[in-house]
């Protein structure tokens, strides 16, 4: 998944994205090629579920 599809999925804007990778709370996405980067769709999905299973608690 590239950026702006991570954004619409997960509805963080760019800046939290960056920021939680920072801290280690968010998935990193793996280089492609150059500048050129993409998330694994699985990743995000289950980063959802744990911030979902981690209001359950």
């Amino acid at each position: 998944m590239r950026l702006p599809e991570v954004i619409a999925v997960c509805g963080l804007p760019a800046s939290s994205i960056y920021d939680g990778m920072r801290r280690g709370d968010f998935p990193k996405p793996v280089p492609l090629a150059g500048k050129s980067v993409a998330w694994l769709s699985s990743e995000i999905r289950q980063w959802m579920e744990s911030r979902i299973a981690a209001r359950r608690t």
